[in-house]
């Protein structure tokens, strides 16, 4: 149920989250990534651009384990429970009129946000940034990771469990959300997408175009100037060589400037309702370059809600932080057993028609 209270945003606040889980993952390490962002001074950092920062603290620790009783949908109770726990943090950091910016360790985290963020607005279109599309169902996964069945869970085709966290599925409908820099498919997930009003911007399209411009265009695809919206950021999209403190860095990706120029015109939307933050895994950062190449982009990406002095600040700290790091390939977080070799263009030639305008419940 949307409620019917005015927010009153405040620009230059920022409520922090953490959600520190790896329940969704295959392997164990994303849910400490909120504790060592922290740690690596994401407050003080958004405090010296010139923020006001509450810190909301973290939900319970949800750590990803074997599951041999749910083959197709891993974890899937502890990942119900954790979405439950972020749910009322989130609505509570969105009635403050802040941003909310959630640290979570899998992307699942998002279908919380977005229910957090429709208990004050009746609709909530969703920017997904990820290298996968994340469409994969139980009934065609290989691998049962839930993570890499987000999106089919926020349109209401996913595990039933998740599918019934928002009692009114989709919980977005298709043509409000926008599939960004992805291009890792498996062969049911491209099956699919043929036929889907999905908005879709692939990493070779976002490449083509720029960063900015792309992100402009997923923007109206999506209706972002009508419409609230989420932003989802997987670490992942960045192409490897650039940033490999992730499970499934592999070749190709976008490059680090080419995602931060699209997430700075993301993050000066006026509509903007809440980010997650989600794919770093601390285990596989010892020295903590990663966090540090994370919060130097994040400050600068929302540094465009403050005005240009203090993003040119953050832009030229980005440069400075970065040090290309070695990183072997592997298959996609989604299902490493079948990699697929796609490395694909999957954006339509024309965009499917909208559909009519409705409440997304």
């Amino acid at each position: 149920m949307t409620l019917a209270v005015k927010i009153i945003r405040q620009q230059k606040k920022i409520a922090l989250v953490g959600s520190p889980t790896s329940a969704a993952a295959l392997r164990a390490g994303h849910e400490r990534a909120p504790g060592a962002l922290r740690a690596a001074g994401l407050a003080d950092r958004l405090k010296t651009a010139g923020f006001e920062v509450a810190d909301l603290g973290d939900t319970a620790t949800y750590i990803s384990q074997p599951d041999d009783e749910h083959p197709r949908a891993k974890n899937v109770s502890a990942i119900l429970k954790s979405l439950n726990d972020l749910r009322p943090r989130v609505e509570v950091a969105v009635k403050s009129g802040a941003l909310p910016v959630i640290l979570s360790g899998d992307c699942i985290s998002v279908l919380a946000i977005i229910a957090g963020a429709r208990r004050y607005f009746r609709n909530v279109s969703l920017i997904y940034v990820d290298r996968d599309a994340d469409l994969n169902v139980p009934a065609t996964t290989p691998s049962g990771c839930i993570d890499g069945m987000v999106i089919s869970q926020v349109i209401g085709r996913g595990a039933p469990e998740l599918v019934r966290f928002w009692g009114e599925p989709p919980l977005v409908r298709e043509p409000d959300i926008a599939l960004f820099g992805f291009e890792r498919l498996d062969q049911p997930e491209e099956k699919y997408l043929a036929a889907s009003p999905l908005r879709r911007h692939s990493a070779l399209e976002v490449s083509k175009l720029g960063g900015a411009a792309a992100a402009r265009l997923a923007l109206e695809r999506v209706r972002a100037a009508k419409h609230e919206f989420v932003l989802h950021f997987d670490v992942d999209t960045i192409k490897g060589e650039e940033f490999g403190w992730t499970n499934f860095p592999g070749a190709g990706g976008l490059a680090l400037n080419e995602v931060r120029d699209a997430l700075r015109e993301f993050a000066g939307q006026p509509n903007l309702a809440a980010i997650n933050v989600a794919g770093y895994n601390p285990e596989l950062d010892p020295d903590g370059q990663g966090a540090r190449v994370l919060i130097d982009l994040l400050v600068n990406v929302l540094s465009t809600r403050l005005g240009t002095e203090s993003s040119e600040a953050a832009t030229d700290a980005v440069a400075a932080a970065f040090v290309p790091v070695p990183v072997a390939s592997e298959a996609p977080h989604s299902e490493p057993e079948s990699a697929p070799d796609n490395a694909v263009d999957s954006s339509p030639s024309s965009e499917p028609p909208a559909e009519p305008d409705s409440i997304n419940s």
